[in-house]
């Protein structure tokens, strides 16, 4: 009756002494009791059995490049534009793909099975779009990899990025990006974001925009971004990533901010180890945490989804792949102790952020793709807790990956017979 049965699972609602019958690439049954498989059987032995982790918010053209062509010794979000754009003239479509493609071991031996990465099209040779192009293709079997067209360089202030972008949607990249900070001044920015919420209405993709990755409390391009979503009537086909300029914002105007944001329908991305790493680098003491108010748009009703940013390039030094460091960092700085709050950041590294990449099949229902992690770990807060090992996962109901932690055997065609997370650069 089944290729496959994972016997006595718990889920992350809390559901108890579950097995889980798969058929093919699909869940057919979650209930109690199912028949045996005979050796097509996973023993979970009580252990917590999970859809597969989702980067919400990624930068594969950049990761595993630390180093080249020099480190950002300042630690500034403006210094790793300046580093990544000393090292665009010598990228190659070849190291791209390398880099790239050993970031997807990576994370598939985390169980982190879905990754929304936004892509330089600030490069008139569009060498980074091709090369992650090429990639998609490549990982399709083991991983979903999602592409945002991002002009790094600002959509209007960089010359020439208005047809790349265009240009980068012809060639399948599929979310239209931004970066309204970034542009010359504050009405450039605002005239960006309206610019490319119509292209990208226009062309029915969703949108996903660099929005106020800033200390600067009058950075206020998100209160723009939710009014053309409204206007647009694109409600929730919208993101805004990072929002760090809202942990400056005095409360009185948060206070009609986050209604504005929850009535649009725009979803919210923190990316908490480089949003505490990157802000308030000019702050003495106090210093400000910088990761956006993660609680407060949760209560307001915001899809709220945490995205691990960068891993070993300009930006951030550290890093290797692993959602469930990016869901303690964020549980801690938002000081989100609570027992929903703890869940809810693992929520926040799964089904959210599944949610707002509009993943197909996503989830533990039957009828959905039999994408699961089995994790060494009681329930999600533990799971947090002790950042726990990955036993196995699952792709559409094949093993991809199995190990104890550390060392992980993958299963995966074309590819290393095992990953390990050390990185010797180049």
């Amino acid at each position: 009756m089944f290729d496959l049965v994972i016997r006595n699972a718990t889920l992350p609602d809390g559901r108890a002494g579950v097995d889980i019958g798969i058929s093919g690439e699909k869940i057919v049954a979650v209930e109690p009791g199912l028949p045996d498989a005979g050796e097509a059987t996973i023993q979970a032995r009580g252990l917590l059995v999970s859809p597969p982790f989702v980067d919400a918010h990624f930068h594969m053209d950049a990761t595993l490049s630390l180093g080249l062509p020099r480190l950002n010794r300042s630690g500034t979000l403006l210094e790793g534009i300046q580093l990544w754009g000393e090292l665009k003239p010598h990228l190659t479509q070849e190291a791209i793909m390398a880099r790239a493609l050993r970031y997807c071991d990576w994370a598939v031996a985390r169980g982190l099975l879905a990754i929304r990465s936004h892509v330089d099209i600030c490069d008139p040779r569009l060498l980074a779009v091709d090369a992650l192009l090429e990639v998609k293709k490549r990982v399709k079997p083991y991983l979903d990899l999602q592409l945002v067209a991002f002009p790094q360089d600002g959509y209007l202030r960089s010359a020439g990025a208005i047809e790349l972008l265009k240009t980068a949607l012809d060639r399948g990249v599929d979310v239209v990006g931004g970066i309204p900070h970034f542009e010359r001044t504050m009405a450039d920015g605002a005239a960006s974001v309206r610019a490319l919420c119509e292209l990208a209405a226009e062309r029915g993709l969703l949108v996903d925009m660099h929005c106020d990755e800033t200390d600067d409390p009058m950075s206020r391009h998100i209160e723009t971004l939710a009014a053309e979503t409204h206007r647009l009537g694109m409600q929730g086909r919208v993101t805004g990533s990072h929002l760090t300029s809202m942990h400056s914002m005095d409360n009185y105007y948060v206070s009609k901010l986050i209604p504005q944001i929850a009535e649009s329908g725009v979803a919210a991305i923190a990316n908490p180890l480089i949003n505490i790493t990157i802000q308030g680098r000019h702050d003495t003491y106090p210093k400000r945490r910088g990761m956006t108010r993660v609680p407060e748009l949760m209560a307001a009703g915001v899809s709220v989804a945490f995205g691990h940013d960068c891993v070993m390039d300009p930006w951030y030094s550290m890093g290797s792949g692993d959602m469930l460091d990016v869901a303690t960092m964020a549980l801690h700085v938002g000081q989100m102790t609570g027992v929903e709050a703890m869940r809810a950041c693992f929520q926040s590294v799964t089904e959210t952020p599944a949610r707002i990449l509009h993943l197909d099949g996503y989830g533990l229902n039957p009828g959905c793709y039999a994408d699961l992690v089995l994790l060494d770990a009681a329930d999600p807060i533990e799971a947090i807790r002790l950042k726990a090992a990955r036993l196995k996962v699952l792709r559409r109901g094949k093993v991809v990956a199995e190990g104890p932690g550390g060392t992980m055997a993958l299963h995966l065609p074309g590819r290393p017979q095992d990953v390990s997370f050390h990185h010797t650069g180049g």
